[in-house]
């Protein structure tokens, strides 16, 4: 199995990041791929913190060879006050947060930079994914990405989940300097999209089919799915990937209160 290696994303947070020790490190929106990454750093402590049990185990099955007495997950909502209350910490990751707090307190996305500049005693990294479900993108690529974007919240919503949401670099920018945070760094990275991302997207959206009560519905949208994916697999193999849209970095540090 090939070993595994920090994104271009996270190369480029320790380029930002330079000789400065990394301290004690918040991972605010843990995934097995951001604490990986706090993984392999040198860090002084680390806190993980998720909002579903079933990711913090996931989380917990990658770090458990390598944590410390003194590392934690914890499973928790940014909504509530109480969590991690009083703590500070050297280095924040929120890597893909803003997006995934939809998922566990909706409508809480501009509190949530007012609820970390008070934990945040060095610089935040932040990463997110410019939004690519809102409107026809005018591409083939990104028609594709597109459609598989709207097929994935529909299932989600027919199944009584709520999808995700991300939100544009511009209004994350705009709305960290309104919270009181001085923008060091803001840099995009496009995005191509490979057969990997056409097949997580459709088999996770096909998993939530099977908790549907209409059985003649999700018959017809496990059709429409896998039409999809042929499609899109198609497209990657013709077009070496989809590229469309990009994922964004943006560095921060806390102003003086």
């Amino acid at each position: 199995m090939r070993a595994w290696q920090p994104s271009a994303l996270f190369r480029h947070i320790e380029a930002l990041q330079g000789g400065q020790p990394w301290g004690a490190v918040l991972d605010a929106g843990t995934g097995t791929n951001s604490i990986r990454w706090v993984t392999s750093i040198e860090t002084g402590r680390w806190v993980a913190v998720s909002g579903a049990v079933a990711h913090a185990a996931q989380v917990r099955d990658v770090a458990e060879p390598v944590r410390r007495a003194q590392d934690r997950i914890i499973v928790g909502n940014w909504a509530d006050p109480q969590l991690l209350a009083g703590e500070r910490f050297d280095t924040v990751l929120a890597d893909y947060l803003i997006g995934a707090v939809e998922g566990f307190a909706p409508y809480f996305q501009e509190r949530m930079f007012a609820r970390l500049h008070g934990m945040t005693a060095g610089r935040l990294y932040l990463v997110g994914l410019e939004p690519y479900v809102a409107g026809d993108p005018g591409t083939e690529p990104g028609r594709i990405v597109w459609e598989i974007g709207r097929y994935r919240d529909a299932c989600l919503l027919l199944s009584g989940e709520r999808p995700y949401r991300e939100f544009p670099m511009e209004w994350v920018l705009e709305r960290l300097e309104a919270s009181g945070w001085r923008v060091i760094d803001a840099k995009r990275f496009p995005i191509r999209y490979g057969a990997r991302f056409v097949n997580s997207q459709i088999d996770m959206s096909l998993r939530r089919l099977e908790a549907m009560p209409d059985r003649v519905l999700a018959a017809a949208l496990r059709t429409q799915g896998e039409g999809i994916r042929d499609r899109a697999l198609t497209a990657v193999a013709r077009l070496d990937g989809l590229r469309h849209g990009f994922d964004y970095t943006i560095a921060a540090e806390p102003l003086s209160r």
